[in-house]
């Protein structure tokens, strides 16, 4: 803080602080900006039961920022993008993890160029669960066509509902990281979509129906060379907000039907 000793107040009062209150009243119950001596606003407002950080001219990524003694961050508010940033890492405060899944799936067969929804779950028996069908490619070029982007449920609602992620807030997808393995030798191209959908919820005959599909995030053709290995994939965030009320899915495809497949995808996100 300068020291005011020797001077005159025309000289430092521009750098003393004060409440913007015309009537003299000191601290009330109204939160007031806080001022320099020239009048200049700042981020705080004050009163006698709050503090409020509001930023004067522009949103910032560290509208409000806690540093340790090393001057790296470990609690910021960023109003730009409505986030709150803790730890070392300054991940978003309201971090979560969703996981689709599923254990060797050795009773059904996968159709060549076929998008499969996966459990929102990892499940030790795919059965009918593992093979519902999201929408093909061509035969001509493996993967050259996104899941479906609606679905109409005839008699297989049992099939599919344990493969739906219903998201009940406003969320963000930060990241969605994958692995896979096969169960032969010999592989095969490999690929996998998060999907976002409408849902119908009206309880009716058209009761779970999907429309407005949207790609979350995809990656490029993975080349499975068989059981040895196991297949790591992080992939591409297309369209990272998605609102309350939709359903996620999570696909996979394989261009041959040579291996069934364990499936381990990660969702990590925050909520809006």
């Amino acid at each position: 803080m300068p020291t005011f000793t020797g001077k005159t107040f025309a000289s430092f009062y521009k750098n003393i602080l004060g409440i913007d209150n015309s009537s003299h009243t000191g601290i009330g119950s109204f939160a007031d900006r806080i001022q320099d001596g020239a009048g200049n606003n700042t981020a705080i407002r004050l009163s006698d039961d709050q503090l409020a950080v509001v930023p004067n001219n522009d949103d910032t990524t560290s509208t409000l920022n806690v540093m340790n003694t090393d001057g790296n961050s470990v609690l910021a508010v960023d109003t730009t993008n409505s986030k709150v940033l803790i730890g070392a890492s300054q991940v978003a405060a309201n971090t979560q993890y969703a996981q689709f899944g599923i254990t060797y799936a050795g009773s059904v067969s996968f159709t060549a160029d076929t998008h499969f929804a996966i459990p929102f779950e990892i499940s030790a028996d795919g059965g009918t669960t593992f093979y519902f069908e999201m929408g093909s490619s061509t035969s001509s070029s493996f993967n050259d066509t996104n899941p479906a982007s609606s679905l109409t449920i005839t008699n297989s609602a049992y099939a599919v509902v344990n493969c739906y992620w219903y998201v009940m807030d406003d969320i963000t997808i930060d990241a969605v990281k994958w692995l896979h393995a096969a169960d032969t030798a010999s592989g095969e191209d490999a690929a996998a979509h998060l999907m976002a959908y409408t849902v119908d919820t009206a309880n009716g005959s058209t009761g779970g129906d999907l429309s407005n599909g949207v790609v979350v995030a995809d990656g490029a053709t993975i080349t499975n060379a068989g059981y040895e290995q196991i297949y790591y994939q992080a992939m591409t965030v297309q369209s990272a907000n998605v609102d309350a009320g939709k359903v996620i899915l999570f696909t996979f495809a394989s261009d041959t039907i040579s291996s069934d497949y364990s499936i381990n995808a990660t969702v990590k996100y925050h909520i809006r």
